[in-house]
């Protein structure tokens, strides 16, 4: 491959669909057990819905950008789009094919049969019947469709429905299947040791008859719609040249269309009248197959409770100094304290703030909520700290995607007992996982400071792979408190030596390490990168990269999602060497090393190398100053580079393949880590 200017970077929505490959992959591994293979679907399903409400959609709308605005950008989204339905499609047929061919008979297997309206007993079809007509009936909303009509149907975005053809009549029928209301399983009846399930769609299917009583049904066909969410145009673009596409675009309405997904056995004809009549373009049909919503299959049932079908529980690692004090404060004043998530559990958090609400020392708590849990232990301590009077100051993200409402109405329930709530800044998004505790101490004020990678939520850390840095350092806390200052409007720049704080220092600091690495390389000294991220799209940092690559420096990057960088490719990439796990736990950490002459400089925190990143969050990377904690990351993170089970390689191919397995000494970096820290802790 040559260097050229279009090859120099991976598009990030294309790269993104081979993330989602990654997942299919799990689908497909018959190492997993077989009702974990079938929630690598429904995560595969779940990704690909929000990818269209998001990125798609984007790219749909940077359609109706001034054509010389577009050209001037070298912008081409229609051809994005076309290669992206094509990878789609294909990605759909393997999907088909992982579960009829491989999931179902694996059930059957172990006696679980997700079985048809059509293969419904005489005693299945009446408990069919009579759930039908006590749980179903009172959710549906039939309508009937004229398609002389435009724009007379309006399909709720993921609501999954039938639309039905009748003999000798032009109208067509269609009705809502209620998910939400009623579940998407129901289990029938049992016959000895075999288990059936059936989806409330066939339930439905079968009594279709009761739904459109006077007309006689030919055809019954699925669809789903997706409707694009806020258009985030900044999350790629930025200053000025953002401002010119807000303004290019014509006022839109939000929730437009970005793809139907359609049984693939609905006829032609009626596919194309249902096309016009929604007013969507070729572009926006996606066919599938007789089910959609795969989602639904986390809440898949398993009647047989047989252990063997679920991946084994790993019981969360008591953290040995926690576990050895009930004073939170004395441990982390001592010496900085490091969590691991889903290996340990998310409940010293909560403890700590739950110490801090109690203590009659503490004077002040000040937290940023990026995604606020539904109602939980942290939520409680904060609130049971301003009934005792302290002072509570709580940063919402308003603007966190899909989590807007429930933000909000956490935020104001903060107001309504006395806290000092700050919402998000007009286009700039707090994503740092900070908080900080005030208290004195001696007559004097100490400070307790968080820096985590992770959101401040139980149940995500029970499966997001994160680290929580817990100190008392005064280089950090009096840092952690400008940034809350900022956040306050006190203070316009934090004036961070030590932490990374976007959208002020973190460029500018990665920039200055990654030239230090190429000046140690070109003196002929040993240099070295090593870093781990969710995603890696910043042209600027890749741009660093790719000169570092050049003299000699030795990089080595984890990227769980999409990577626009292209690693292999000779006189470009060629020691850049990027591997990618994906394992029943959702890698989330971010760690970033640098050789630094030897003196090795170690950071952690919530900042991705990503445009928005580092120019349009607020993002809090903290320095590790504890030799053993520093040793304790490196150690971990080695584990995670020496995965041969779980780890795919990520170069210019796009194939995505497994990094070569040694027999004798296989690394599933999950595992190990958990065993890892089982003796650490031990």
């Amino acid at each position: 491959m040559t260097e050229t200017q279009d090859e120099r970077f991976q598009h990030r929505d294309l790269d993104w669909l081979n993330f989602n490959e990654r997942v299919l992959q799990e689908a497909a591994d018959k190492s997993n057990p077989v009702l974990e293979r079938l929630k690598f679907l429904a995560i595969f399903s779940s990704n690909l819905d929000e990818y269209y409400r998001v990125r798609v959609s984007q790219l749909r709308q940077i359609k109706k950008i001034k054509k010389s605005l577009r050209k001037k950008l070298a912008l081409k989204p229609n051809k994005k789009v076309k290669q992206i339905i094509k990878e789609v499609k294909e990605q759909q047929i393997q999907f088909g094919q992982i579960f009829k061919d491989e999931i179902l008979p694996e059930l059957a297997e172990h006696h679980i049969h997700l079985i048809q309206h059509q293969d419904f007993s005489k005693d299945q079809f009446a408990q069919a019947k009579h759930f039908y007509q006590d749980k179903i009936k009172e959710h549906l909303e039939p309508q009937l469709v004229d398609f002389e009509k435009k724009n007379q149907l309006f399909l709720e975005n993921n609501t999954i429905y039938f639309f039905i053809t009748f003999e000798n009549c032009e109208e067509a029928g269609v009705v809502n299947i209620p998910v939400e209301q009623v579940g998407r399983f129901i289990e029938l009846k049992n016959e000895g040791k075999e288990h059936y399930i059936s989806f409330i769609d066939d339930i439905i299917r079968a009594e279709i008859h009761e739904v459109f009583p006077k007309r006689k049904v030919a055809g019954i066909y699925q669809v789903k719609m997706s409707r694009d969410a806020e258009l985030y145009i900044d999350d790629q673009f930025n200053g000025v040249l953002a401002e010119k596409i807000y303004e290019s675009l014509e006022q839109r309405t939000d929730g437009q269309p970005t793809r139907l997904l359609y049984d693939a056995e609905m006829p032609k004809e009626l596919q194309k009248k249902l096309r016009k009549h929604l007013g969507l373009g070729k572009i926006d049909m996606m066919p599938g197959g007789k089910y959609h919503n795969f989602s639904d299959f986390f809440s898949f049932p398993d009647p047989t409770d047989n252990s063997d079908l679920k991946y084994e529980d790993l019981t969360p690692i008591p953290h040995k100094n926690f576990e050895a004090t009930s004073d939170y404060f004395k441990l982390i004043k001592e010496k900085d304290q490091l969590l691991h998530f889903p290996y340990m559990s998310f409940s010293y958090v909560e403890n700590l703030i739950e110490q801090a609400a109690e203590d009659n020392d503490v004077v002040s708590i000040k937290i940023s909520l990026y995604r606020v849990a539904d109602e939980s232990a942290l939520t409680s301590s904060l609130l049971k700290a301003l009934e005792k009077g302290k002072e509570v100051t709580v940063f919402i993200e308003a603007k966190a995607r899909f989590d807007e409402e429930n933000n909000i109405s956490w935020g104001r329930k903060f107001e309504e007992k006395g806290a000092n709530v700050i919402y998000s800044y007009p286009k700039i998004k707090v994503h740092s996982k900070i908080f900080l505790i005030d208290r004195i101490e001696a007559g004097e004020s100490v400070k307790y400071a968080y820096i985590g990678t992770g959101n401040f939520n139980a149940e995500t850390s029970k499966l997001y792979c994160d680290h929580a840095l817990f100190t008392a350092h005064k280089k950090i806390t009096k840092e952690l408190d400008r940034v809350f200052k900022v956040l306050e409007g006190e203070l316009i720049i934090p004036r961070a030596k030590n932490l990374l704080v976007s959208p002020f220092e973190t460029r500018r600091e990665f920039t200055q390490m990654i030239l230090h690495e190429i000046d140690e390389a070109e003196a002929g000294r040993e240099a070295k990168i090593t870093a781990k991220m969710n995603s890696l799209e910043d042209e600027e940092i890749i741009d660093l990269l790719y000169r570092a690559n050049k003299s000699g420096v030795k990089i080595r990057l984890l990227v769980r999602g999409f990577t626009c960088l292209i690693a292999g490719v000779k006189d470009l990439s060629e020691h850049i060497y990027i591997t990618s796990i994906l394992d029943r736990f959702l890698e989330h950490g971010r760690i970033y090393i640098f050789h630094n002459g030897g003196e090795e400089r170690i950071f952690m925190g919530s900042a991705d190398w990503m445009n928005r990143n580092l120019n349009r969050r607020i993002e809090v990377l903290a320095p590790i100053f504890d030799e053993d904690i520093k040793q304790e990351l490196k150690e971990i993170l080695q584990l995670q580079l020496n995965d041969n089970v779980k780890a795919r390689v990520q170069d210019y191919t796009g194939k995505n393949e497994y990094v070569a397995h040694d027999a004798k000494k296989p690394i599933r970096s999950q595992y190990e880590i958990y065993k890892y820290l089982q003796k650490k802790h031990s």
